[in-house]
């Protein structure tokens, strides 16, 4: 039985790595399941046997890109805490707020399929908010129900994952605004856009001033370009 089982995962990874290669060489659009199986030398039925459709591959490298991001690691092994919740705010608001900056343009690609997802059959962002959902949701609860406990916070509403994704869902058409050459939107200066946004959004999830001004600026000092979140991991 443990042997099937270790070959069962070992071909969902040689899956995964020919999937890896077919999608970097010929984008999301240009990558056929069966140019996938072909490169995995298996039968495309095989391959549908692990992932039934393509959506589903490219939804699962991304989560294993996300799971084995240091950054992330690093965050996710945070204790619960307003301070955690801060951060955790604050690097999904950079995260998306430099989308269109970075050079390969691999996150705008992915940001332009997310969308194109809503758009059509919705099932490309439904795997995805799926897998984001569990990896980051429980941080996200913990630390925002500590904050609550310990008077950093109101509760607002019953379900504190929404809160999560209301603010997924700001950052992300903020992001859509700036994806063009010529941005629909114009915010005016990013360090100002980025603390107007975390602002915001920590206020929206319940936050109150005293913690905000107690968290944020500390939280937002260092350079833009390095990371935070290390502190306190």
């Amino acid at each position: 039985m443990s042997t099937l089982r270790m070959t069962s995962d070992l071909r969902r990874q040689l899956i995964l790595s020919a999937a890896k290669r077919c999608f970097a060489r010929n984008g999301f659009a240009g990558t056929t399941t069966k140019s996938v199986a072909a490169t995995a030398a298996i039968s495309e039925g095989l391959l549908f046997k692990h992932f039934p459709t393509k959506s589903a591959l490219y939804a699962e490298i991304l989560a294993e890109e996300c799971e084995a991001d240091p950054a992330l690691h690093r965050l996710l092994g945070l204790q619960p805490s307003t301070e955690t919740l801060v951060v955790l705010i604050r690097e999904m608001v950079r995260h998306f707020q430099h989308v269109s900056d970075l050079p390969d343009q691999e996150e705008a690609q992915r940001l332009r399929l997310m969308v194109t997802s809503h758009l059509d059959d919705g099932e490309f962002a439904r795997l995805l908010y799926e897998k984001i959902g569990k990896l980051i949701g429980p941080v996200f609860t913990a630390s925002l129900e500590r904050a609550v406990a310990v008077g950093d916070a109101s509760r607002v509403g019953r379900e504190p994952l929404n809160l999560f994704w209301f603010a997924h869902h700001t950052v992300l058409m903020a992001a859509l605004a700036r994806l063009p050459a010529v941005p629909c939107l114009s915010y005016g200066n990013p360090a100002d856009l980025e603390r107007q946004v975390c602002e915001f959004i920590l206020r929206g999830i319940g936050l109150n001033e005293t913690a905000l001004a107690s968290h944020l600026d500390r939280e937002l000092s260092p350079d833009p370009g390095q990371p935070v979140i290390a502190e306190g991991a």
